[in-house]
């Protein structure tokens, strides 16, 4: 993990053009599935230090794709994200802090109107300039939630044992954002 210090106190915009929501969950037990929000907003608010900054996202829960439609209906569905009641999930740091090789971003995740704290494990990469010479911080998150506890419960059991859908699903975060 990344050691660098932040980058200089600013607004950054998260670039939804090369950023990546991405997540993955067990399906039939053994396989994993994965997928990513296609719609998304955020800004990173650097301060003077890494406790005095924050992390605000917004993600359009009917922006899920995982590749096939009539998933991607079913997540869309009451059974799951229920996009027609809670359209959005939200993310909201509480405290940044400096963890041995990165930062740890402690926060709000909500889902389905049900919010629970939740630590990403943030990499901060650096600032690189573009061949248009616009500045790009860059930052590699990852976390690990249940499900289960933001209500998405929905799930079938398998005749062998054991349930199609497993509880467990990693989000894994590419940003790349730039100064407003």
């Amino acid at each position: 993990m990344s050691t660098l210090t932040l980058p200089a106190t600013a607004t950054w915009t998260i670039d939804p053009a090369h950023t990546t929501v991405g997540f993955s969950a067990r399906h039939l037990m053994a396989a994993r599935v994965r997928g990513s929000f296609k719609t998304f907003s955020g800004k990173i608010d650097i301060g003077d230090t890494p406790e005095s900054s924050t992390v605000q996202v917004s993600i359009d829960a009917a922006s899920i794709d995982t590749g096939a439609k009539d998933r991607d209906n079913h997540l869309r569905s009451p059974d799951f994200l229920d996009v027609d009641r809670f359209p959005s999930l939200e993310f909201a740091s509480s405290a940044v802090r400096a963890v041995a090789g990165g930062y740890a971003v402690d926060g709000n995740l909500t889902i389905r109107g049900t919010s629970r704290p939740v630590t990403l494990q943030m990499q901060y990469m650096g600032v690189m300039a573009d061949p248009w010479g616009n500045e790009k911080a860059l930052f590699s998150a990852t976390t690990e939630i249940n499900r289960e506890d933001f209500g998405l419960t929905w799930n079938a059991p398998l005749e062998t044992g054991g349930w199609l859908v497993g509880k467990n699903v990693e989000i894994e975060i590419e940003v790349q954002a730039a100064k407003a």
